[in-house]
């Protein structure tokens, strides 16, 4: 059973900076995708940033160069530094991750969220 374990959210000030952690446990299943998603109230859950195969990564062009997406392969953590955060950023934010379910077959896994204030 996969399991996703989120911490690291929080309030803080504009120009502050967060970590979140998101800890996996998937067994023996590869993981194929590990990516961070927001949701603020009264708006869709949006892509923030995500890491695939080779390291390859790719952020929502709000957070460029505020954000960093990374993984601890060893502890299958991913995490998401946040610096100079700002109002708009206020979301709750989800992990999720894919994994490789069968031969030609990957499923998707979800973190439980992890709320993120940022005040003005």
């Amino acid at each position: 059973q996969v399991q996703l374990v989120e911490s690291g959210g929080g309030s803080v000030q504009a120009g502050g900076s967060l970590r979140l952690s998101c800890a996996a446990s998937v067994g023996s299943r590869r993981i194929n995708v590990m990516a961070w998603y927001r949701q603020a109230p009264g708006k869709q859950r949006e892509l923030v940033a995500a890491s695939g195969a080779r390291g390859i990564t790719n952020y929502l062009d709000s957070v460029k160069d505020r954000f960093t997406i990374s993984m601890d392969s060893a502890k299958n953590t991913l995490y998401l530094q946040m610096k100079n955060l700002e109002p708009e950023d206020t979301a709750v934010y989800y992990c999720k991750i894919t994994v490789q379910s069968g031969a030609f077959s990957t499923s998707d896994y979800w973190g439980q969220g992890t709320q993120v204030t940022v005040s003005s």
